[in-house]
């Protein structure tokens, strides 16, 4: 077949030569940068058979909008790669909150040998060794099947945009929808469409599940009252608590990670000793100071609210040093945290001090304008920021609310 593929810098390239590896005639098109040896107008004078895009591409894309050949997903192609030859089992993860949470609390359930890939890197179990460090592009999951079976292991893979339905069972962790793809199409939608395959899917709460089958709904198997959760599920019950499941931005991943195991048939009890995350409301305390980590890429407005009502109850005190914005050229972020809604975050906290990270806008500007007298101090990056509102806090906590990838 001769294939193209589209789109070199988001796992692209990556899928491009696992095809050309079984023998396709492959052409790859940077359609973001134009840095390819084949270029648009190059690919638009040759014939396809099949092309290979990206979820995110603007579908009236030139090499989209004329396209005679049939065209599929990065997830459907990794499909397609994949085959048979999967892991056992292989669980597959996607959503705009919650995934990596997700991701790690199920896999600290898991017996033997493994591979957990998440944004936050790529971990061999039982050792919980980060072996390294990769995007959670489709393509991604190529590798990560091939670890998983280089050790004879199970795999836990978190995905961005959707899924390949590839694997044993997939999760949906969150309804929370944006638009993307220049405006054009709406994150769940993409997700819960690109789930129509899965042998078996787990969807969060109010997630539509009409038009997909072998559908476990959260709302039906598990519930939360406090900090035990109780599970109900072909005949079977259970139930564990954790302090963890008090936080809004933890119930939900915790639930998932427990249905899903009793939907592969392991005990959850387990998750009642699972911990906060680094950058996912985790606690730690520097020269006294007490500082709430919630710094990752699903950061906003919703999820620093409930950061900083957690540091004010830790610490009995309403004062908070708010660092907060996003990394500047964090083009791995899809969903930006923008001007109004961080100016809203900080109407509604009203920090004592406010460290802003990246991009500010330009002075003179009415944005600047209205967000200056807040603004104590500019960082370009998280450490730095981290240690500048250490140096000014002398009571109360840090929050840290920074949109990144960690």
């Amino acid at each position: 077949m001769h294939i193209l593929v589209l789109d070199t810098i988001h796992g692209g390239k990556t899928i491009g030569k696992a095809f050309a590896a079984r023998g396709d005639h492959v052409d790859c098109v940077d359609v973001y940068r134009g840095g390819s040896t084949i270029d648009v107008k190059t690919a638009l004078a040759r014939n396809y058979d099949l092309v290979v895009a990206p979820v995110h591409l603007d579908p009236d894309h030139p090499l989209l909008k004329f396209s005679k050949a049939p065209v599929i997903s990065h997830h459907e192609a990794v499909h397609r790669l994949l085959g048979k030859d999967i892991p056992e089992p292989m669980v597959e993860i996607t959503g705009a909150r919650g995934k990596t949470t997700t991701a790690h609390a199920l896999a600290i359930l898991m017996d033997g040998p493994g591979i957990l890939q998440t944004s936050t890197g790529t971990y061999r179990f039982p050792e919980k060794n980060c072996i390294l460090k990769c995007s959670i592009t489709p393509g991604s999951v190529l590798a990560a099947v091939r670890m998983a079976q280089e050790i004879n292991g199970w795999l836990i893979v978190e995905e961005s945009l959707g899924i390949s339905c590839a694997g044993t069972l997939g999760i949906i962790t969150s309804a929370e929808d944006y638009s993307f793809a220049a405006g054009k199409k709406t994150a769940l939608q993409a997700k819960v469409a690109s789930a129509k395959d899965c042998a078996h899917l787990l969807l969060a709460e109010d997630i539509p599940s009409t038009s997909l089958k072998h559908v476990v709904n959260l709302e039906d198997v598990a519930g939360c009252k406090g900090t035990e959760c109780y599970l109900s599920l072909a005949g079977k019950t259970c139930r564990f608590s954790n302090p963890l499941l008090a936080l809004a931005g933890y119930r939900t991943s915790l639930m998932l990670a427990a249905a899903a195991a009793m939907i592969l048939g392991i005990d959850p009890e387990p998750l009642s000793s699972f911990s906060a995350l680094a950058g996912r409301m985790s606690i730690s305390y520097e020269q006294g100071v007490l500082i709430v980590d919630n710094a990752n890429s699903g950061t906003n407005l919703a999820t620093t609210v409930q950061a900083a009502q957690y540091a004010r109850s830790k610490s009995g005190k309403e004062a908070i040093t708010l660092v907060i914005g996003q990394i500047e050229g964090d083009g791995a972020v899809c969903e930006g945290f923008t001007f109004d809604q961080i100016r809203a975050t900080i109407n509604q906290i009203r920090p004592t001090h406010v460290v802003w990270v990246g991009t500010l806008k330009k002075r003179g500007t009415s944005e600047f304008r209205k967000l200056e007298p807040f603004i104590s101090s500019y960082e370009v990056d998280l450490q730095k920021a981290s240690i500048s509102a250490l140096r000014m806090t002398k009571e109360g906590s840090i929050v840290l609310a920074v949109k990144t990838w960690r």
